[in-house]
């Protein structure tokens, strides 16, 4: 595959090839981002792994007007990125199970108490019981397992029954749009306690989730023009992702509810959150630890919209 058809490249990129096949089609690419990558993580320099990542705009010039140079140096861009990710992904899956191998699943009893704890069947999750969980949470010694597993399926937290009956009390009788919702997990949870929600999401991770019929075809931006919603909910957004700008812009909604992760760079649009002027941010570390596991560090972050100075009192 050659650099002088960015059409086809793209459309190939989008369909999400494996590293092994970015290897081959761009191997100049690979002996870049080979090397950076090693940089990086010899010097422990984590802006450098973020430079990898989320490669800087080339230009504020509309497309179609870029030179042949420049649209030759975004698609380097893009194949380069998509090659550290993966790279990345593979690295920390062999970090966090201790196998750099082979494939990665529990034994017996560790998947048995895994599988009643947290899921209905396969990969169907379903609101945990704190109880059980405290209980035989910790007689699983191979932890490190779930979330590398689970994430391969679009999974990246799960649910206590009592984070849901706190969510529910939040929104109340309020419309609710849920934005980027994967499987749309968390919305059926909240519709099964008669929360009035909407699950959409822009199926652009079709080749690691099962997108059933109950997620609307939406991307964000769309989702609340269409929905006008009081309450938008979004559990870990992607970090730096351009859609949770738009809630803050929406007018009507009073309350924004996320799920993330602690460590800032990994979900969330944390310039956003800090930079944007209508709403109070509010950390919820009571909701947090209904959040599961404890170990994954995952954080509930509440947006109140400010009252306008003609409304207060």
């Amino acid at each position: 595959m050659k650099l002088n058809d960015p059409r086809k490249v793209l459309s190939w990129l989008q369909s999400r090839p494996s590293q092994q096949a970015l290897r081959e089609a761009f191997p100049e690419e690979w002996d870049v981002v080979e090397k950076e990558l090693a940089d990086a993580i010899t010097r422990r320099d984590p802006a450098s792994l973020h430079r990898l990542l989320n490669p800087p705009p080339l230009s504020q010039v509309p497309k179609a007007t870029l030179g042949k140079q420049d649209k030759t140096r975004r698609l380097q861009l893009a194949i380069r990125q998509r090659m550290a990710a993966l790279a990345i992904e593979r690295y920390s899956l062999a970090v966090a199970t201790g196998r750099s191998s082979g494939k990665v699943r529990f034994n017996l009893f560790n998947g048995l108490l895994v599988q009643r704890l947290l899921f209905r069947r396969g990969f169907e999750r379903k609101p945990a019981s704190l109880f059980w969980f405290r209980l035989l949470w910790p007689l699983v010694w191979q932890k490190r397992f779930l979330m590398p597993l689970a994430e391969r399926k679009g999974i990246y937290c799960f649910y206590s029954r009592a984070l849901i009956d706190q969510l529910q009390q939040l929104i109340g009788d309020r419309s609710c749009l849920e934005i980027a919702a994967g499987d749309g997990t968390l919305s059926r949870f909240l519709r099964e306690r008669g929360v009035r929600i909407t699950a959409t999401d822009d199926y652009s991770w079709q080749d690691r989730i099962a997108f059933p019929e109950s997620v609307v075809r939406l991307p964000a931006q769309a989702a609340l023009r269409q929905y006008t919603p009081k309450v938008v909910l979004c559990s870990w957004p992607p970090a730096r992702n351009p859609f949770e700008s738009e809630v803050f812009r929406t007018p009507g909604v009073e309350l924004y509810i996320a799920i993330v992760s602690q460590h800032k760079f990994a979900s969330g649009n944390w310039a956003e959150y800090e930079s944007q002027r209508h709403f109070d941010l509010e950390p919820r570390p009571d909701l947090s630890r209904l959040l599961l596991p404890p170990e994954l560090g995952a954080e509930v972050v509440l947006f109140r919209r400010r009252a306008l100075a003609g409304q207060a009192g």
